[in-house]
């Protein structure tokens, strides 16, 4: 190799942090951390730290400061083509959401077009232009599933191609995780994506898209705690962008370690802040509510509400912001068992049909178990028209979710009417139903899992040996949920179980504190102080 080719080469292994100024970090704030990337181009020298730069912000999902990072780098050297494919593959946005819209479809089109008219200087430059193009071929005729196997599909190719370039076979790890069916229990592709991962992890410890991606690739209840290593990693890689500071959550919420999922969400909030990011201040508001409420720590759930409240300049095509405000209120009232008012929350018109019944289950449940069962006749009635509008459209992972919370309400409405064992029926297919798949990353968790409601229903029918076996089922998927271990010690104390009611009790103790927010703390501390 020449020495011209050794100095491009040095010159893309380095920390992010010393190159802010020089492209745009604003004076007065912190010095930039993004970690460390290595992404050797064929550009002019001067754009290669911004394009370096611009690549760390895309493994960290900051997608508008990547675009415009990208952006820059072509205005300053109309001949990097290599700057098209950064452009388009930051118009997907979110590679699990699938966010992306007929604008953008259109937008990243135009972009590359332009990278292939001005024509890349090396083949693995071009192999990755044509790479990412397979994502927005035929937009309008496929669904961002079929898209996401397209692009995951023409990245293990560069894979292939370039074995020695690390870069590519990051990208391909993500975009295969993101081809995970939620339906899959083996997990093959996600497991797949993590070993790719994990061998790149010991070369490149600071790389925020390893730790990011690793954490995405075990984001699943049985292999949950893998993840475990990269989750306290990745915070600590890139502090500088939302969406490193959020991640860690998944893991930490996946394994019901609450305190660290909020502490790390309460950072992410104000960074997103500070930094102007509506989107990720709303999901990581999201996250830590949840987090709040395993934890009693329900005053701090009710301002990260009214703090949400606070935030403006709402893209409505993003889904994960419909889905943080419908989800917060309704998770406040739930979680709590304040059923009145659930059945008196405001339902939300979104894009987002599947985010509006959030609210549409917590009005029925609400209603259903405070004894007003034509209201909750009415709100599962949208659940149902809801359902059956997603399945037309063939949305049928939100169709599934939204389903389940149809046959729910109707189970709680069947239980108000009296009908106790069709009650319990429909209320054990929804949780065999729920079960068939993995809750969506958008998301901490369902609303309530649909097994815990089973249990609940169980308890207060008089069979809390079966309750206890439910309760401690649905733990399996949802470890360490506050509700969730109050409902088993109950039920141990019912079936005359004294050393698992004290040890489930126990934990509610550990977990609450000192709280006294809800009633049945003092219910749980009496039976500790006589046991």
């Amino acid at each position: 190799m020449n020495r011209s080719a050794l100095r491009i080469l040095a010159a893309f292994a380095f920390s992010l942090a010393g190159i802010a100024a020089a492209w745009g970090h604003g004076e007065g704030k912190p010095p930039e951390q993004l970690g460390k990337v290595s992404f050797p181009i064929s550009c002019a020298p001067a754009v290669q730290p911004g394009f370096v730069r611009a690549v760390a912000l895309l493994h960290s999902f900051w997608f508008p400061e990547a675009e415009k990072a990208f952006r820059e780098v072509l205005a300053r050297d109309p001949h990097c083509a290599i700057a098209t494919w950064g452009i388009g593959a930051v118009l997907i946005g979110n590679t699990f959401t699938g966010g992306a819209t007929p604008e953008h479809a259109q937008r990243a089109y135009e972009v590359l077009e332009r990278g292939r008219a001005i024509g890349a200087k090396t083949e693995r430059e071009r192999a990755y232009i044509e790479a990412v193009f397979q994502y927005w071929d035929n937009f309008r005729d496929r669904t961002h599933a079929a898209r996401m196997k397209a692009l995951s599909d023409a990245f293990e190719q560069v894979a292939r191609r370039y074995p020695k370039d690390d870069e590519a076979q990051i990208f391909y790890a993500i975009y295969l995780t993101a081809t995970q069916s939620p339906t899959d229990k083996s997990f093959a592709a996600a497991l797949k994506a993590a070993a790719i991962l994990e061998q790149q992890i010991s070369r490149h410890p600071e790389h925020p898209g390893v730790a990011h991606y690793l954490i995405h690739s075990y984001d699943y209840p049985p292999i949950a705690a893998k993840g475990l290593p990269a989750a306290r990693r990745y915070a600590g890689i890139a502090p500088s962008a939302p969406h490193a500071l959020h991640m860690p959550s998944h893991i930490f919420t996946r394994v019901g370690s609450w305190e660290d999922s909020a502490v790390t969400n309460r950072r992410s909030a104000n960074v997103a802040k500070a930094e102007n990011s509506p989107g990720d201040w709303l999901h990581a508001l999201d996250y830590m509510t949840y987090a709040y409420l395993q934890v009693a720590r329900d005053r701090d759930a009710a301002l990260a509400i009214e703090e949400a409240k606070t935030v403006v300049n709402l893209n409505p095509a993003v889904n994960a912001i419909a889905y943080a405000l419908a989800a917060m209120p309704s998770r406040y009232a739930v979680e709590r068992g304040m059923w009145k008012e659930a059945a008196q929350l405001e339902p939300r018109q979104s894009r987002f049909a599947f985010t509006d019944a959030i609210t549409w289950f917590a009005r029925s449940l609400g209603a259903a178990r405070s004894g007003d069962v034509a209201a909750a006749e009415k709100s599962a009635k949208e659940l149902g028209d809801t359902a059956a509008a997603l399945k037309a459209a063939n949305n049928d992972y939100w169709a599934t979710e939204v389903e389940v919370q149809h046959r729910s309400a109707l189970a709680w409405i069947a239980y108000a009417k009296g009908h106790r064992d069709e009650a319990i029926g429909l209320m054990r297919a929804a949780a065999d139903l729920e079960e068939s798949s993995e809750k969506s990353a958008v998301s901490p968790g369902r609303l309530i899992p649909a097994r815990e409601l089973l249990g609940d229903m169980l308890i207060e029918s008089g069979r809390p040996a079966e309750a206890l076996a439910e309760y401690e089922r649905s733990q399996l998927r949802d470890p360490n949920r506050l509700r969730n271990l109050y409902g088993a010690g109950l039920a141990a104390a019912q079936s005359g179980e004294r050393v698992k009611a004290k040890s489930y009790f126990g934990r509610v103790a550990a977990l609450a504190g000192t709280s006294d927010a809800r009633p049945e703390f003092r219910q749980v501390r009496d039976y500790l102080a006589g046991n």
